[in-house]
């Protein structure tokens, strides 16, 4: 088997991060033709705008919102919003009663919904189960409104109702109010505040089911956690069904395991145990054996989105009271293009700075840090775009500071390599040798110093305010992106140019000059003469660095070398 060259390496690297370029560019393509991405990142709300809403608490009977009741929403409603994938979110409170939402952007339905919603969770048995209509069939056969409940009807049952199964809930006033009830009259009804100790009329989500629902046996309170998934078969084939999967604490395991096992003795509607979201009925199974573990799973007409917004909502708890929509509207940017501009330009100064200093310090060699940073910059642009795109990631002005510090700290990679290469270079090495023996050395200076800027930028991501996160979110990611450069291209292409007669023979412009850079010194207190004449001042420069590089024992080897050689020109004068 063939041993694998420098030059060869140097291939194979550039080869895969041109793989990895395509791979990118490719998908962010298809995104922008097929979906909805788009070639540039999308832009977080102090850059763009997006809809503010306003959220009033509804509460009962002259009761008070607390301050711990709207912090507890305000961290519910945070976690929803994350979970939907939206970044750069801002959620406040607005006075003492108010939650200010603002979102970037022009938000989906499905997460104006995970913030509205309070999506409280109950389960209710079911008394009587009709049609979405108030038509009653008359004795003559024709279908009729029913009538309006009739006052002074009995509404207090004639027996105490054992369990919350029993049709002795069923009052007189109860059957001709659920005889009265129209599905579609009532489409925008929810009844989130409903009493949980009293029976509920209400319909299924999609208005095509009427329920006599008993009063609330397992609160969704009880649930530990819930999760989205398809549904498998007793074989374990997907049935390409969405269901979401809930699974109760201790309490709600309990309860959950008493009502399914009287459930399941009982015959028709009363069989059926209805799962209530927000007053609406989304599922009401029919109980075929007791749920004894905990896990019982809802099923109905999900899809994937739906399942998943409901498995969040219940997953981060219901908001302790429901909410009305004060006002929804679409807000300005808060910094706006200038400041995006501003940021711009102030990096584009950094990178002609950076620039600038290393055209000075390194000469031509300066123009594979530049195009480093090309290469860092289109991998750091295709990177944002897709997660702006696939987890709706926004760039906050934050963000921008972020990519900007990143310049500097990318060709903080470089000029350490660099400066790896021309100590070897001093040592006496040639060029392909240098760039070797200084890769092995430098790289683990580099891993060493990415590994602090990473740790730092998890931290401040982990501990600092929403608004500090982006800043360290594009630390985080440009500092990955660097060592990916260092390690595909950078390392690579000085391979290759290690091989070309230009860098090779030292040319003043490479920047890696030995007879400039003082390569006379070879270590173990001994020097080497110049390969070719120099003037006076090259070397005395080299005899400069030359000493400025001894170490201690090597200088008092010198010392003690010339003390000696000085007296043994004295005894010689001495015998002549």
């Amino acid at each position: 088997m063939a041993k694998s060259t420098p030059v060869k390496k140097a291939w194979r690297s550039l080869t895969w991060l041109g793989v990895l370029v395509v791979v990118l560019l490719g998908t962010l393509t298809a995104g922008v033709l097929f979906s909805n991405a788009t070639w540039l990142p999308k832009l977080a709300l102090d850059l763009e705008g997006g809809t503010q809403i306003i959220l009033s608490p509804q509460v009962q009977n002259g009761q008070s919102v607390q301050q711990e009741q709207l912090d507890q929403a305000v961290s519910i409603i945070r976690q929803r919003i994350d979970a939907s994938g939206v970044s750069e979110a801002q959620i406040s409170t607005e006075g003492s009663r108010n939650i200010v939402v603002s979102l970037p952007g022009k938000p989906d339905q499905a997460t104006l919904d995970r913030v509205k919603s309070s999506a409280r969770l109950d389960f209710r048995p079911v008394l009587v189960a009709g049609g979405p209509t108030n038509e009653v069939v008359g004795a003559d056969g024709k279908s009729t409104p029913a009538p309006t409940p009739a006052p002074g009807l009995e509404s207090t049952p004639s027996t105490k109702p054992t369990n919350g199964s029993d049709l002795a809930w069923v009052t007189p006033q109860l059957q001709a109010e659920f005889n009265a009830y129209d599905c579609k009259a009532n489409a925008n009804k929810t009844s989130s505040s409903a009493p949980t100790d009293k029976p509920l009329i209400t319909c299924d989500d999609q208005n095509q089911v009427k329920y006599l629902l008993g009063p609330v046996e397992v609160k969704g309170q009880d649930i530990k956690d819930a999760s989205a998934g398809l549904v498998q078969s007793s074989q374990g084939v997907t049935t390409g069904q969405w269901a979401v999967n809930i699974v109760f604490n201790d309490a709600g395991t309990k309860s959950f395991s008493d009502v399914t096992t009287r459930l399941v003795a009982l015959q028709g509607s009363q069989n059926q145990f209805a799962i209530v979201l927000d007053g609406k009925v989304i599922s009401a199974p029919t109980t075929q054996a007791a749920i004894t573990d905990g896990k019982p799973q809802i099923t109905g007409n999900f899809t994937e989105t739906t399942s998943k917004a409901l498995a969040d909502q219940l997953k981060f708890g219901a908001l302790p009271f429901s909410f009305k929509v004060q006002s929804q509207d679409t807000i300005s940017a808060t910094l706006g293009t200038a400041q995006l501009l501003s940021g711009l330009i102030a990096g584009l100064i950094g990178l002609i700075l950076v620039a600038i200093y290393t055209f000075f310090q390194y000469r031509l060699l300066g123009l594979v840090t530049m195009f480093s940073l090309v290469v860092a910059g289109v991998l750091t642009w295709l990177t944002i775009s897709l997660l702006s795109w696939h987890y709706d990631y926004r760039l906050s002005l934050a963000g921008v500071a972020g990519l900007i510090v990143a310049i500097g700290f990318t060709a903080d990679s470089f000029i350490v390599y660099f400066e790896r290469i021309r100590d070897e270079l001093r040592d006496g090495r040639g060029l392909e040798s240098a760039v070797e023996a200084g890769w092995n050395r430098a790289r683990r200076t580099i891993y060493a110093s990415k590994a602090t800027n990473l740790l730092a930028a998890v931290v401040l991501y982990v501990l600092a305010a929403a608004n500090v996160r982006g800043f360290a979110f594009t630390l985080g990611l440009t500092t990955i992106i660097d060592v990916i450069v260092v390690l595909l291209f950078t390392h690579p292409t000085l391979q290759l140019l290690a091989r070309t007669r230009f860098f090779s023979s030292g040319h003043p412009l490479s920047g890696l000059d030995p007879q400039a850079l003082g390569a006379v010194y070879r270590g173990a207190a001994k020097f080497r003469a110049p390969t070719v004449p120099v003037g006076a001042g090259t070397a005395a420069r080299s005899s400069k660095e030359a000493a400025r590089r001894q170490t201690i024992a090597e200088r008092k080897a010198a010392e003690l070398a010339g003390a000696s050689a000085s007296s043994d020109r004295s005894t010689d004068g001495k015998d002549s």
